[in-house]
């Protein structure tokens, strides 16, 4: 539900939302340069993610492939939407690789805008990222955070798991009440569901599934619950819980800043219907320190709250 709040009135950011400017002395303006150098586009900088200084200045960043616009509008995102003006990049998965290997990653994390206007919704561009990651890093393990590939969810889900990516996610993005007004007509809840347990029936090796949640949108802790419960019911190994940051005035206004207390709550809410891993907290988000949190899920290491 849209806060009705005006300005005035609205609660203003507490301290625990507080993020540090980029530092000289870490690995920020290298990424950057480097980024920028091979015309790579990440998450971080286009949904203005409040982790980019301290992820980037310990070098690692979450690659964003298919372009820069989505074909989707979700009111709570910052990405560009709109018709977007080109074919994806076929060099594009070549670029994602060197970047990841110059930066020495262990771990790399792809997502993509939403292309509806793609047959297969950029699954193969996934699958080609996939597999240009390996060839430079071949002991690097792999992220990708795809879309719902409307339309075309089984044939895409098939071709993005032949390529082997160690951990495929989804993201649930919010509760079962506000999921059509906060993603749209095309989005579904049950489809999101769908789509992860169906990842973990076709993959032939043991992949790891996830999915993320953003509270402050107007659920209640109790919805929140219930939408980790039936994550689990879909043999969901990891689940995100972050903060929801009102990116525009042109964005859903912020109903609430969720204490880090109550995220504490929800970590152990997470942790007793036996998620391998539960990463809750404020400034948290589904590609933050994603190299701990299938770590933490790998060796049973359990839920942790930033």
């Amino acid at each position: 539900m849209e806060s009705s709040l005006p300005v005035a009135e609205r609660p203003r950011r507490p301290e625990w939302m507080k993020v540090r400017a980029p530092s000289a002395d870490g690995r920020y303006f290298d990424v950057k340069k480097l980024l920028h150098g091979l015309s790579l586009n990440t998450v971080c900088e286009e949904a203005r993610c409040p982790n980019i200084s301290e992820c980037w200045g310990r070098g690692t960043a979450t690659f964003q492939i298919l372009g820069e616009t989505c074909t989707r509008a979700c009111r709570y995102c910052f990405v560009h939407s709109g018709r977007p003006e080109s074919a994806p990049d076929a060099l594009e998965p070549l670029r994602v690789g060197q970047a990841a290997a110059q930066m020495g990653l262990k771990h790399v994390v792809v997502t993509s805008v939403d292309r509806d206007d793609v047959p297969d919704r950029g699954a193969s561009h996934f699958a080609a990222t996939i597999r240009a990651i390996k060839a430079k890093l071949p002991q690097a393990s792999v992220e990708v955070l795809t879309p719902d590939f409307l339309g075309v969810e089984e044939e895409a889900l098939r071709t993005v798991l032949a390529a082997r990516p160690e951990v495929f996610n989804h993201n649930i993005e919010t509760v079962r009440r506000l999921h059509r007004n906060m993603r749209g007509a095309k989005a579904s809840y049950d489809m999101a569901l769908w789509l992860l347990g169906r990842a973990k029936e076709l993959a032939d090796y043991p992949v790891l599934t996830k999915s993320g949640i953003i509270v402050g949108l107007g659920e209640t802790n109790v919805e929140v619950v219930e939408t980790m419960r039936d994550l689990r019911a879909h043999e969901v190994d990891v689940v995100t819980i972050g903060q929801y940051l009102q990116p525009s005035s042109k964005h859903v206004q912020i109903d609430r800043w969720v204490h880090p207390d109550e995220f504490r709550w929800l970590r152990e809410q997470g942790e007793a219907l036996g998620f391998g891993s539960v990463f809750a907290g404020p400034l948290v988000r589904s590609s933050y320190r994603a190299d701990e949190q299938r770590h933490a899920a790998a060796t049973g290491r359990g839920a942790l709250a930033y």
